[in-house]
């Protein structure tokens, strides 16, 4: 079912988030390179992080494959990117804010390391909150899901963390998993920027 997927529903959108990346990217969780077609000439340096070894062995045949190698991988988590401060351009999170373990923790890492007005490129898919029931079916089937598919939270409000954490200019399309996999909920995807005279700003009103 996921490549079918992927060939109608999450590529086309991998395609229009990734295409205009530039500079230095780091893609937190990295998977298996999913997102490795996407990424364009623009792009001067692609640093692809992902802790678990099994899916790393498997990123690292295919960014060989598919970028001839020409990307830098790492084993770190999301809540620990071993990069000095203001020093990625963007930062590109595909389907994995569901599964982190503190997801406020990863949101300060990419605030740390992304250069002032940088950009957080996103797709995750997230909570129902406008169906009360659906939400309720959601929370009832989420401990034994987290279980089953690598702690993928079924309840998670990412769009609102987001906003929480303190990034702005945030632009969201909204898209819904094609039968049968449209119980899981909908996809929210786009970029927000990172300034931090904006948080300054709000702390001191």
């Amino acid at each position: 079912m996921m490549s079918s997927l992927e060939l109608r529903f999450l590529g086309p959108i991998r395609d229009k988030l990734l295409r205009g990346t530039s500079g230095r990217v780091l893609e937190i969780g990295g998977g298996t390179g999913a997102n490795l077609r996407y990424y364009g000439d623009r792009v001067g340096e692609l640093i692809l992080c992902e802790p678990d070894g099994s899916m790393r062995k498997i990123l690292a045949a295919r960014a060989e494959t598919v970028l001839g190698g020409r990307c830098r991988i790492e084993p770190w988590s999301a809540e620990a990117i071993d990069l000095p401060d203001a020093s990625c351009d963007a930062i590109v999170s595909t389907l994995v804010l569901c599964s982190v373990g503190d997801p406020a923790a990863v949101f300060a890492e990419i605030r740390r390391v992304l250069v002032p007005g940088g950009k957080l490129l996103y797709m995750e898919h997230v909570c129902p909150w406008t169906h009360p029931r659906h939400r309720r079916a959601l929370r009832v089937i989420e401990p034994f899901w987290k279980l089953v598919a690598g702690n993928c939270h079924l309840t998670r409000a990412t769009g609102q963390a987001m906003e929480v954490a303190g990034f702005t200019n945030v632009r969201r399309e909204v898209a819904h998993f094609p039968r049968p996999a449209n119980w899981v909920g909908p996809v929210i995807w786009g970029e927000a920027e990172w300034h931090p005279d904006h948080i300054a700003s709000k702390a001191e009103a």
